[in-house]
């Protein structure tokens, strides 16, 4: 979705609300299409004294796979953001981060997706306290145990074993 922003960069005090269901069901994330429902873009930009800010709140649904079991699940995430437009590139070597809108048109499709990245964790878990896998067997620990030895020695480690005994 591409929004022209045109007249709130000229404006002082406009204001844009926003409410709309973005479709990323095409998109390919981990090998998959995760998204299970419409990504929920709440909020607005305002031109505050010459200054465009977007502020956002998402609310989206993934269909993943955990990293440790393997098992699939469902996760509702939602985040909020918020974004310093720009309509020409800064000069100065100001530590801020700034959304540049040279033309006018914001690609709200495309910040979104960036801040989705910027918000999964690094380890997706069904659960927090999820077992995992049992290493020899296979066995998923969350659904039951196994009749597997839980210590298993190295061999190369098999002497400084013996000592400790």
């Amino acid at each position: 979705m591409t929004m022209d922003l045109k007249q709130l960069f000229e404006v002082v005090g406009e204001r844009i609300s926003l409410d709309e269901a973005l479709d990323f069901s095409d998109r390919t994330l981990f090998g998959t299409q995760p998204f299970v429902t419409p990504v929920q873009v709440t909020g607005e930009i305002a031109n505050q004294a010459g200054v465009v800010v977007l502020s956002m709140q998402l609310s989206y649904t993934m269909h993943l796979t955990c990293d440790r079991c393997l098992d699939e699940f469902e996760r509702a995430f939602s985040c909020s953001w918020e974004h310093l437009l720009v309509a020409e590139p800064l000069t100065d070597d100001s530590d801020t981060e700034n959304i540049e809108v040279p033309d006018g048109l914001l690609n709200l499709d495309e910040l979104v997706w960036a801040d989705i990245l910027l918000n999964l964790p690094s380890k997706l878990l069904c659960r927090e306290d999820c077992k995992g896998l049992c290493p020899q067997c296979g066995q998923n620990r969350n659904h039951g145990s196994c009749s597997c030895t839980e210590k298993t020695v190295d061999p190369r480690w098999a002497a400084l074993d013996e000592l400790l005994k």
